[in-house]
């Protein structure tokens, strides 16, 4: 018999709960990480968006823009379009946080124009991630509590599409942090004292994929086990 506690299940509690802690602690260390390192300028005195240029022009991708972009930490590479976009906090400031995060973005842009598979399946797992996450547990949770078990295997199938791109999104996020640092320390934009805390902003971010991975697995988890709790009742 499946046991609740103060109206949620002993699944949501055991598994859910726990990543969703670890995801808001992800969330705190990469804020606190990047404005700790906000307020160190790197030597050279170059922006966000400067690091952005020179270092897709060093490979190559003159046809890649770097445009600012509204918000915190909203920074990406839009493939469709082909634009770097890089938020007010790293697009005109040289800090050391901003510097990195651009590097990152730009490792995207390399991956794309490279073939990286990851980058490529993650492209086209978007449509049915989008689906499954918005609809999969709403349809899974309908058919638990109408009693349709079709429905409750749809739900979870939608959902696990969704679960898939956070997996795959964690080698292309690696990758593209495995190339900021490379081609920072190669071309001389930072200094071995700077790559360090360059290394640690990225390490934090990487963080926050690692726990939105864990929450999505987790309420996957959960939703199989409610399914064959009602089998087994």
């Amino acid at each position: 018999m499946l046991r609740y506690f103060y109206g949620l299940d002993i699944y949501y509690l055991i598994l859910v709960v726990p990543a969703f802690l670890f995801s808001l602690y992800a969330q705190f260390k990469v804020r606190s990480t990047f404005e700790r390192y906000r307020k160190t300028m790197i030597r050279r005195g170059m922006t966000g968006a400067e690091v952005a240029r020179a270092i897709l022009d060093r490979n190559g991708l003159y046809d890649v823009q770097v445009q600012p972009v509204r918000g915190s930490l909203t920074d990406h590479y839009d493939p469709r379009t082909r634009v770097v976009r890089l938020s007010d906090a790293v697009y005109y400031s040289s800090s050391i946080s901003a510097v990195g995060v651009a590097a990152h973005e730009t490792g995207h842009a390399i991956q794309h124009r490279t073939g990286y598979a990851p980058l490529a399946l993650r492209s086209n797992l978007v449509p049915a991630a989008n689906i499954g996450s918005s609809l999969g547990p709403y349809l899974a949770i309908f058919g638990l509590i109408l009693g349709y078990d079709t429905l409750v295997y749809i739900g979870i199938l939608l959902f696990t599409l969704a679960v898939a791109f956070y997996l795959v999104t964690l080698p292309v996020e690696f990758n593209a942090s495995r190339r900021a640092i490379a081609v920072l320390e190669t071309t001389g934009i930072l200094s071995y004292e700077e790559v360090v805390p360059a290394r640690k902003v990225l390490s934090a971010a990487a963080m926050t994929y690692v726990a939105s991975a864990a929450v999505a697995i987790a309420s996957l988890l959960r939703l199989i086990l409610l399914a064959g709790n009602r089998r087994r009742d």
